[in-house]
């Protein structure tokens, strides 16, 4: 059996998953891998919703776009992931505050 699922409840799933990332990034400012793991969430909604939007159309333009979102996903936690790496290897944290206030002392410092 065959489960048929309605353009409108797809779209509708997608909303939430979106809504849930962007509360994940309001909610927990404080830690970075937590806010690029909301980004990623929403990110990959988008592509539900443009995958959905593509089969409902009949169209392949939102698979092409779902190709660049997910290229432009991966670089993005690569680069994140890298930066955070090499933060924490420096400071030893990598909360939003410790990086705030270090990197302020470190502008004053140079001035």
């Amino acid at each position: 059996m065959i489960l048929k699922i309605g353009i409108n409840t797809l779209l509708s799933i997608t909303i939430i998953i979106f809504f849930i990332g962007l509360y994940g990034i309001i909610l927990n400012r404080k830690n970075v891998l937590s806010i690029i793991l909301s980004i990623e969430i929403m990110l990959l909604a988008v592509n539900l919703s443009f995958a959905a939007l593509s089969i409902y159309l009949d169209d392949i333009t939102g698979y092409i776009f779902v190709i660049f979102i997910l290229t432009i996903a991966a670089a993005e936690s690569a680069i994140g992931l890298s930066i955070i790496t090499s933060f924490f290897k420096l400071k030893g944290s990598i909360q939003i505050e410790s990086v705030k206030k270090k990197s302020i002392i470190g502008l004053k410092k140079n001035y």
